[in-house]
């Protein structure tokens, strides 16, 4: 396999590279007085994304229990790409090289037809672009049902978000949602209904510590604000940080600490926090929650983004 591909842009105070390998974003930084500022976790140029760090997933992010479902009352079984839990994971383009589309010094677009594999008989065609400005970096999605026949879908990404250089049990973090999902730590899947956060140890609402904390959690009730957006906040010890927000189109938040394992250490850094915009809970395709239904010919469209905080 060879090399991905990276692509630089560059606009208002923010530079970014974008990855060929699952789309992902490589790089975020705000050009600062002191430098740049680091708003993502990086790797190198020439590997994969580690952790599927800023990776596209679809179509459908996180599990699938069993790898199995039924969509209109037809029965599929999906390879295991997480064996050890029993579980289809993460969709099918998360690891694989998407087709440049264009590319100028602010903006690159990328597409990649989902194609047909064992169980998943529905054609899908994606679009992602990342385009930096002064408000920071804004993400923008499609699919596009290009069969004959209605199809299930969700779609998720996987940024790892940093307040600059600071270590993440220096940070505080604040998430603009109201409940949780609860999930078998064994399998990653729902075992109850989602539950409110509020004076739980998953509450939030309120800048926390995240000293110690571990999380592999989907939130969502997330608290929209009038422009249609919910905003969560990464800041450093310093006050400064990392905002991200995600349309209404992104229902849900699954929020990940790396480093509770050493096989899941954020290579270079160890502890790192993943912000993963969901447009649907894990199991979706069995649960039926929030999951996106394509026609012939519809496409679906939904936009998430990053930008710097200033010290409050």
């Amino acid at each position: 396999m060879s090399d991905p591909t990276n692509y630089r842009i560059r606009r208002g105070g923010y530079r970014a590279e974008v990855s060929s390998s699952g789309a992902a974003l490589r790089v975020l930084e705000h050009e600062t007085a002191d430098g740049p500022y680091p708003l993502t976790e990086s790797w190198p140029a020439n590997e994969r994304p580690p952790l599927r760090s800023g990776t596209v997933l679809a179509p459908w992010p996180n599990r699938i229990r069993d790898g199995h479902f039924y969509f209109d009352g037809i029965e599929h079984q999906l390879a295991l790409t997480e064996p050890e839990r029993g579980n289809a994971v993460h969709g099918f383009v998360w690891h694989r090289d998407w087709v440049l589309v264009s590319h100028n010094d602010f903006r690159v677009e990328q597409a990649l037809d989902v194609g047909l594999h064992k169980g998943w008989p529905y054609q899908l065609r994606l679009t992602v672009s990342h385009e930096v400005g002064d408000d920071g970096l804004t993400v923008t999605h499609t699919a596009t049902n290009v069969g004959g026949y209605h199809s299930p879908f969700g779609l998720g990404v996987h940024p790892y978000v940093r307040a600059g250089d600071a270590p993440l049990d220096e940070c505080t973090l604040r998430l603009a949602a109201g409940t949780r999902l609860p999930i078998d730590p064994g399998r990653g899947l729902p075992n109850a209904y989602s539950q409110p956060v509020e004076d739980t140890d998953f509450d939030f609402t309120s800048p926390r510590s995240l000293r110690g904390v571990e999380l592999d959690a989907p939130y969502s009730a997330l608290d929209v604000d009038v422009d249609g957006r919910a905003r969560h906040d990464l800041r450093g010890p310093d006050g400064r940080g990392v905002r991200l927000w995600a349309g209404r189109e992104f229902g849900w938040l699954q929020v990940f600490t790396a480093g509770a394992v050493p096989e899941l250490e954020y290579p270079g850094r160890g502890r790192a926090l993943a912000l993963e915009p969901m447009t649907c809970p894990p199991d979706a395709f069995n649960l039926g929650i929030d999951l996106v239904v394509l026609q012939p010919g519809q496409t679906w469209t939904g936009r998430w983004g990053l930008t710097a905080l200033a010290s409050a």
